[in-house]
């Protein structure tokens, strides 16, 4: 699942030259997925009920293969946008049936570690993505005919998306040889196979024992009522509701999912050219898998409100680092460099361009696209920014590394654990769904218009925007957020909810 989400960023530089796209259609290009996958998280849920949580894992493991294979052959931009987004409901249903079915099977005594998994394997996907991104980029330049003949030079976007076909067959065999949720196959009466189940994971004496309280569970279940949604808007939920938003809405527009699935068109903007830019996307993806291993390791040691103060004013000190480097960055095509680009580019216009200081690069793109075309802009980008750009390329590589980490070790994973707490046990089911619907909301958002923002407002201004709503979050966090390690739910309950 992570592979398939992050895949797509070495793949947008590639795709807005072969289909000539906007800007916003570079941003549908990428959020796509989000969009179906928020979809079949709502899904998700009750298709697992009725047909099973395997099935609906096979069923995620084929459309990941059916949208790799449709991607990496996608004719025109809305080919592909389908493709996206039939890979997105493979995203969603996974995100929601995998940790369901890993937490139904696991004995309880390593139930919370087996889940915790399901995150860190899905950072790792985030992370192989990076890494095989930039190793097709270095193949389609090595002269051996065996790559040409594969068409790894020429259609290099295209392996990236269709190498995904890997890892969804070995998913879907994989899943053939795991069982059955038992709590899925009690719930629809075939105790004797969810006895078998339990067995080989528990032992046969502490099987029955699983068995028999996981019944008493159920019938607990069929006399409670289903929550509505209307519930969550009552008075006494105002404050914990209120919380739950806007944490959502924080973890997301702080602008993780852009750095995430635009990061070597980030790193392409300090100048240090298209095979450095892959090169520093893989460092992100460390960086990522290894601070979420540090946050699950001291979530319980340090507390969620800890770590989430810590890590958002990490996001805005960052953010405003990366802001400040692209701010002081300036642009300048002396004669040499103008020499070196009429290689590749033939314009009469170069002396309108040449010699001119720039303070921003908004300025000199616009002056780029007016003097030499918007097709040569798009096209040679790269080239222009690493002969004209002045910054400081480390700035930024401090900027980018220690915001990922801030989030990695903070709001990306606390937000979950806050959730399964802040909520009363009676609308936590429902109330987790509308918010985890907002978080996915305002995730293709961001990923929407972020091309467009650096289009149209420039680098700096862009991650200054991150920062500032980073410091919304952290004021609202530290003034209404209560801390909830080691208090029990009803306590928080007392606290939250005003129960009395």
């Amino acid at each position: 699942m992570g592979f398939d989400a992050s895949v797509i960023s070495g793949v947008v530089k590639f795709i807005e030259l072969d289909f000539n796209l906007t800007k916003i259609q570079l941003g549908w290009a990428v959020s796509s997925l989000t969009l179906t996958a928020t979809l079949a998280m709502m899904l998700a849920g009750p298709l697992s009920d009725r047909f099973g949580r395997r099935v609906i894992l096979r069923a995620a493991a084929t459309l990941f293969g059916v949208s790799a294979v449709a991607s990496a052959l996608a004719p025109n931009f809305a080919f592909l946008v389908i493709a996206r987004m039939i890979g997105g409901f493979g995203v969603g249903a996974s995100l929601i049936t995998a940790p369901m079915f890993i937490a139904e099977i696991s004995p309880a005594r390593v139930r919370g570690t087996m889940v915790s998994f399901n995150q860190l394997n899905i950072v790792l996907g985030i992370s192989v993505a990076f890494f095989t991104n930039y190793l097709i980029l270095r193949l389609g330049d090595d002269p051996a005919d065996w790559v040409s003949s594969l068409g790894i030079d020429e259609y290099n976007w295209r392996w990236m998306l269709g190498l995904e076909t890997l890892p969804a067959v070995l998913y879907f065999v994989f899943l053939l040889a795991v069982p059955e949720s038992p709590r899925w196959l009690a719930m629809k009466g075939r105790e004797q196979e969810a006895l078998g189940i339990l067995e080989r994971v528990t032992g046969s004496e502490q099987a029955k024992n699983v068995l028999t309280a996981l019944k008493e569970n159920l019938e607990s279940d069929k006399k409670s009522k289903s929550v509505p949604l209307k519930e969550l808007f009552k008075p006494a939920l105002k404050l914990v509701l209120l919380i739950g938003i806007v944490v959502a809405i924080t973890q997301q527009i702080t602008g993780i999912n852009a750095v995430f699935f635009y990061a070597p068109m980030i790193f392409e903007q300090t100048g240090i050219g298209t095979d450095a830019s892959f090169s520093q996307a893989i460092l992100v993806g460390l960086t990522n898998l290894a601070f979420t291993v540090l946050a699950m390791w001291l979530i319980d040691r340090l507390g969620r409100k800890f770590l989430l103060v810590i890590g958002l004013s990490g996001i805005i000190i960052f953010m405003g680092l990366l802001s400040v480097g692209f701010g002081k960055a300036t642009y300048n095509l002396d004669s040499e460099d103008v020499k070196v680009l009429k290689e590749q580019i033939d314009s009469p216009q170069w002396y309108k361009i040449q010699d001119i200081n720039y303070n921003s690069d908004q300025s000199f793109k616009k002056a780029v696209s007016r003097n030499l075309g918007e097709e040569v802009l798009t096209k040679y980008q790269s080239d222009l920014i690493t002969k004209a750009i002045n910054i400081n390329p480390w700035l930024v590589l401090i900027g980018i590394l220690g915001f990922v980490a801030s989030f990695a070790i903070s709001i990306g994973p606390v937000m979950w654990v806050l959730f399964s707490e802040l909520f009363p046990n009676r609308v936590r089911a429902v109330a987790i769904s509308f918010v985890g619907f907002i978080n996915s909301g305002v995730s293709f958002l961001v990923q929407l218009v972020f091309p467009w923002e650096l289009a149209n407002f420039g680098n700096s201004v862009t991650f200054l925007i991150f920062c500032v709503f980073g410091a919304i979050g952290l004021i609202f966090i530290l003034f209404t957020l209560p801390e909830t390690k080691g208090k029990t739910l009803e306590e928080l309950e007392v606290v939250l909810a005003k129960k009395k």
